[in-house]
């Protein structure tokens, strides 16, 4: 393994060889190298659709039922593992986020960046392939989100569970049907995430984060730009595959079925953020002050948003009743709706 740090270059962006650090820990854990890792229907850990949909479905279970047990029963007061989640998971974002980069700068610099989002041996490597996979299964270890959520009894709403599920089953679609434009979301989302997961873990120490509007604004951003690679890989695909007549710049790799869940469910996000955004600050800069939550804005607010924890950093203040409270100063006093 070679640790020597020099000059960064293209292929050592950081001065020094991240895989081979990578690999031995990997090789250590599992007895074999990343290298050597296959994505294998049926023989890797929730590698088929039932698999997947039956994870989906005990989380689903798990936290609406979580939820009405919880009815009648005091909030945890839950501040100090919920630092720890928040912390691991922005060290992984992280790192995974620091390898994708090691992988992709010398391929997009020397074969370009179509030729990265649509060959297989450019952005489908064995290399990306093991790091795609255990990004798909950091998106089991985020619906502990969820179960925070349920045993803070905080609300549940549409776009927190939607998302979660969602997005599992995006990255499941992606890993079978070999699409090699996955790593624009995945290194996207995970750059948010290290600056989400950050966010929170300050927030839950007390820290008052004055950006968190414009994390909101980069999650937009994220899927614009998703979207807009997506939909020109998806049209590569099916013009060289069906339209050849029509303007087209080569073929894409991918499967179609693929193409059609990642557009839909990139689409569905783009959306919903956008209500958020809207619903939530420019309501707020209207009014001057912090709009206060009704049942359209609780559907739309959801945990991966920075707003839901605009009063995390009072759980210090306020865990002795395992309840925070905001209010006006002319209004009623009512149980805040952040996560």
């Amino acid at each position: 393994m070679d640790t020597k740090i020099s000059f960064p270059t293209l292929d050592r962006p950081y001065g020094f060889e991240l895989w081979p650090i990578f690999s031995k820990c990997y090789s250590t854990i599992f007895g074999y190298a990343p290298e050597d890792f296959r994505f294998k229907d049926g023989e890797t850990v929730l590698s088929t659709l039932p698999a997947t949909l039956t994870a989906l479905v005990a989380y689903y279970i798990i936290v609406f039922g979580g939820r009405e047990l919880m009815k009648n029963r005091p909030a945890f007061v839950l501040n100090g593992p919920f630092m720890v989640h928040n912390l691991y998971l922005t060290i992984i974002s992280g790192g995974l986020l620091a390898l994708f980069i090691e992988q992709l700068l010398p391929e997009l610099a020397r074969n370009g960046v179509f030729h990265a989002i649509c060959a297989h041996d450019g952005g489908w490597t064995d290399k990306l392939v093991i790091l795609y996979y255990m990004n798909y299964l950091t998106k089991y270890l985020e619906l502990i989100d969820t179960i925070f959520l349920v045993l803070k009894k905080k609300p549940l709403t549409f776009l927190h569970t939607y998302h979660h599920g969602a997005t599992a089953l995006l990255c499941y679609t992606q890993l079978i049907g070999h699409t090699a434009v996955s790593w624009v979301p995945i290194t996207l989302n995970l750059t948010v995430h290290v600056v989400m997961y950050w966010y929170y873990f300050q927030a839950a120490r007390g820290v008052r984060i004055w950006w968190k509007q414009y994390i909101t604004m980069l999650q937009i951003i994220q899927f614009v730009i998703d979207l807009g690679f997506v939909y020109f890989a998806s049209y590569t695909y099916f013009t060289s595959t069906y339209f050849r007549w029509m303007p087209n710049a080569g073929t894409c790799a991918g499967e179609e079925f693929a193409a059609f869940a990642g557009m839909a469910i990139l689409s569905s996000y783009l959306v919903l953020f956008i209500s958020f955004y809207f619903a939530t600050y420019r309501k707020q800069a209207k009014s001057g002050r912090p709009r206060r939550n009704t049942g359209r804005e609780a559907l739309i607010a959801m945990k991966d948003f920075p707003a839901d924890a605009a009063k995390v950093a009072e759980l210090g203040k306020d865990s002795a009743n395992g309840a925070i409270t905001t209010g006006r100063s002319n209004g009623p006093v009512t149980r805040s709706r952040k996560a």
